[in-house]
């Protein structure tokens, strides 16, 4: 079912004359035609309604949702479409609050499958009530929302040392030599952090680096006052530093203080 959806989703707009007579209904309109038969409606429906859904995704998972990318919003796609099929217009409720329910809802389910090894107490007490569902559990879903995101940031951790640690084996570098060859004190690590920060400034001397995996000694050593021994003797943590500000790494921004400790060089120079 999924996949029909997705290849609906993606095919090329519906015929002129559809679109038009669709934005004269209004959704629960829309949504009874489709309920009598209408296919093709209903693609344009869930195809013009996905900037609705993918806000609805994104304000439950408090992150940005990317459609191509996040299981989270093929979820909702399909609860959308389940919202189509179970409206019930006699309900007095709109079908835009009806679909965001049973969004919201599937939602829940699917974090709670994601956490298959947490262990979730059921406190009945803290039930609260719920128009669409009325034993909705607010504590459970808080332990597995909690859960979940913990497991999505380790996940994209580990993904972000992998792809790190892949980019720095160009230039003969492991991710456990950066850990190994990291300043044991503060001002040696500014220091070093203010050299990387120098050469990703350096348009030329970074793009020299990817081409060549050669680090500008003789420039930097002019550039920033210091040593050739010291460039030297701590090039690959240089390059390695370049490597995390140039990109995208913002785990090890914040494992190796990187922004602190630039910011900290910046005030003593100043001074």
């Amino acid at each position: 079912m999924l996949l029909v959806l997705f290849k609906r989703f993606l095919r090329k707009p519906v015929a002129a004359d559809v679109a038009e007579d669709k934005r004269k209904l209004a959704p629960e309109q829309s949504v009874a035609r489709i309920r009598q038969g209408d296919e093709l409606l209903r693609e344009q429906f869930i195809a013009d309604y996905k900037p609705y859904i993918l806000k609805v995704t994104s304000r439950f998972c408090k992150r940005y949702i990317d459609p191509n990318r996040d299981d989270e919003f093929s979820v909702a796609l399909l609860a959308f479409n389940e919202a189509i099929n179970q409206f019930d217009s006699d309900a007095g409720k709109s079908f835009i609050g009806f679909s965001e329910t049973v969004i919201r809802r599937r939602l829940i389910d699917h974090v709670r499958k994601e956490q298959r090894h947490a262990k979730v107490v059921p406190y009945s007490m803290f039930d609260s009530e719920d128009e669409e569902q009325p034993h909705y559990n607010s504590v459970e879903t808080r332990q597995a929302l909690s859960a979940f995101e913990l497991k999505r940031t380790e996940d994209e951790r580990r993904l972000e040392i992998g792809e790190l640690n892949q980019e720095l084996i160009r230039f003969g570098i492991s991710f456990a030599e950066l850990v190994e060859h990291s300043p044991k004190h503060a001002d040696s690590r500014r220091l070093l952090i203010g050299i990387a920060q120098t050469l990703v400034s350096e348009v030329s001397l970074m793009d020299s680096l990817r081409e060549t995996n050669k680090l500008a000694v003789k420039e930097l050593t002019e550039m920033c006052g210091v040593s050739r021994k010291t460039i030297e003797r701590n090039r690959k943590y240089i390059i390695a530093i370049a490597i995390i500000i140039s990109g995208t790494y913002p785990f090890m921004h914040d494992y190796l203080n990187i922004d602190d400790d630039f910011n900290q060089a910046n005030k003593e120079a100043s001074k």
